[in-house]
């Protein structure tokens, strides 16, 4: 039995397709003119971006296929949200994307999440051990008081509900996150907890669509996730996330989708974007 049926795989192929139709519409006419090299290296940047052999070297319609394979990688992420909601709609009773959670929580909750993100960062920079992401929870729901209550609200970028009736959350941001980023993630996974106590049984993760350094958890070497975050309790890499969407083969099936669907359109891609067509 397959993880994606045949209309669920139609549907991602059509999404995937446009994805791709307008993000070649928005490079395929850009104007990238030849800079002689001696303009070139009177020109300044601020952020250090110049590159004065890639444009020597470089024809405009490379350059604008450069310029295309950025916004690609940057837009891509937008990309496996939708998927997993078409791919969860399928196994769950209910999936969403950008999914509200609000609620009237209390002051001295809100002010516990920040306390707990604090002593988690504090633990994780001298090396100590860190406090466990379940007593984590304990204590900001064991925070929240009857008064000082003040509405809150968070998206969150994938809900699922089972059909089991457990409420399932995900944060799905890219495998290699800074510090900054993983204890924001920390801190709304927090948040979801908070604001979903009446949804119990309720799970919080941090998605990462794929490994980049292997197939397996143990292959994935990013230091700064694994330490600014609850690692082992509350992130999911690549074949882990896709299975509790869709299914031990969800994840090879969608590979496959995107494969095709790459396949088909290549032509187009550089027909567009280096030849105008």
């Amino acid at each position: 039995m397959t993880a994606i049926r045949s209309i669920t795989r139609t549907k991602i192929k059509a999404y995937l397709e446009v994805f791709i139709d307008n993000l070649v519409n928005s490079y395929r006419n850009r104007g990238i003119p030849r800079i002689p090299p001696s303009q070139y290296l009177s020109q300044t940047s601020t952020k250090g971006q110049l590159k004065p052999f890639h444009a020597a070297i470089f024809s405009p319609e490379l350059l604008r296929i450069n310029e295309f394979e950025r916004g690609f990688s940057s837009g891509l992420g937008t990309t496996y949200e939708e998927c997993a909601r078409l791919i969860a709609a399928d196994h769950h009773k209910e999936a969403h994307r950008s999914y509200e959670l609000k609620d009237n929580v209390s002051l001295a909750a809100i002010h516990e999440i920040n306390h707990q993100v604090s002593r988690f960062e504090q633990s994780a920079y001298i090396h100590e051990m860190k406090p466990s992401f379940e007593k984590m929870i304990y204590s900001v729901l064991q925070s929240q008081k009857l008064t000082d209550l003040v509405p809150r609200i968070a998206k969150v970028d994938l809900y699922i509900l089972s059909h089991e009736g457990e409420h399932i959350f995900f944060e799905i941001k890219g495998s290699k996150p800074n510090k900054g980023q993983c204890l924001e993630v920390f801190e709304r996974l927090l948040r979801f907890h908070l604001l979903s106590v009446n949804k119990q049984p309720s799970r919080t993760y941090y998605a990462m669509a794929y490994n980049p350094y292997g197939a397996n958890r143990v292959d994935y070497k990013w230091s700064v996730a694994k330490q600014y975050t609850p690692f082992e309790d509350a992130v999911v890499i690549g074949h882990e996330f896709w299975e509790i969407v869709g299914g031990e083969t969800a994840y090879a099936e969608l590979l496959e989708i995107y494969q095709e669907v790459g396949y088909e359109k290549s032509k187009y891609m550089l027909d567009a974007l280096a030849f105008g067509f």
